[in-house]
């Protein structure tokens, strides 16, 4: 039988890895699994000026995830990367399956985080990587000089559509409402941004083009009238970054732990979950605001809530 750890964290993004922090300064045995890199959502931002404590210049969501990262690590929280395909947490033991590996742990904290939902128009996932994209950190430097569609209105997307202006030759911003749901401060930097056009009251209804993306068709919603979108002659295509909102990563743990109806998991301020010793943080989670910020204060929590629970 392999070691049963005091806590297993799902996940390596800023709730994830802050649990590991709270865990391992608390002297418990704390495993985090991650399939993919450190950071999740964040490690992809271009840049970051709302976190205490960052550099008060600004800095970038990988460079944070670092510093994260590597705090974490010094206090003996161990890593694994590996993908988790089935759980059983019902228990004192809970149980963790990949295809490769079984872990065993007496609490286990899901950070898993979430992901960006879908635009949701027809043809969008044949232009993925072609075109489409939901990252603008990532895929910003392909459209060097093109012009670029953002639909969206909230922080993220008038945000990421500004950092697109620093590549792209024009950057339009599609939204379904009249008027942004971003912040004040954003969107007076948006608004003073000369190489940010708007397209207000209006929905993507389709993607097409010959291999790459070069046409789309977007509806007005108060009207009902469609406009066919071109990319340029010369230019031969456009790229369509989506940035509206997130779903959680919470698949697995369906029929198992209370949810709502979107699938983010259901918990009480302590981060408990409705099966003892299972406690959810950050993305993945139901809440208010989703922001690094909060994030590490849900994992925190949930640590020092596994660590009182184990001195009884």
């Amino acid at each position: 039988m392999g070691e049963i750890y005091d806590v297993i964290i799902l996940g390596a993004g800023p709730a994830g890895l802050a649990a590991g922090l709270y865990a391992g300064r608390s002297r418990l045995s704390a495993l985090i699994i991650e399939k993919g890199q450190d950071g999740g959502q964040i490690a992809v931002s271009d840049e970051i000026e709302n976190y205490p404590g960052q550099k008060v210049e600004g800095e970038s969501g990988a460079s944070l995830i670092a510093r994260m990262t590597e705090q974490t690590e010094r206090f003996g929280t161990k890593r694994v990367t590996d993908t988790i395909t089935e759980v059983v947490l019902e228990g004192e033991i809970k149980v963790l399956r990949s295809a490769r590996a079984e872990y065993q742990a007496k609490n286990v904290i899901i950070a898993t985080g979430a992901h960006p939902r879908p635009i949701e128009c027809k043809g969008e996932a044949e232009y993925i990587g072609k075109g489409v994209s939901y990252c603008a950190t990532c895929d910003a430097n392909f459209f060097e000089d093109l012009e670029v569609y953002v639909v969206g209105g909230g922080d993220s997307a008038v945000e990421e559509a500004m950092y697109l202006t620093k590549f792209a030759r024009k950057v339009t911003l599609i939204h379904r409402r009249n008027e942004l749901r971003a912040a004040k401060s954003i969107q007076e930097k948006a608004f003073k941004n000369p190489k940010l056009e708007f397209m207000w009251d209006t929905i993507v209804e389709e993607l097409g083009g010959d291999e790459i993306l070069s046409e789309m068709t977007v509806k007005n919603v108060k009207t009902g009238e469609t406009t066919r979108i071109v990319a340029d002659e010369e230019d031969g295509l456009f790229g369509l970054f989506g940035f509206v909102g997130t779903l959680p990563n919470s698949k697995l743990f369906e029929g198992i732990i209370d949810m709502d109806e979107r699938g983010y998991i259901r918990t009480d301020e302590d981060m408990h979950t409705n099966i003892p010793g299972v406690y959810a943080a950050g993305d993945v989670r139901i809440k208010s605001l989703r922001q690094v910020v909060t994030a590490v204060a849900d994992g925190a929590i949930a640590a020092v809530q596994v660590e009182r629970s184990m001195q009884g």
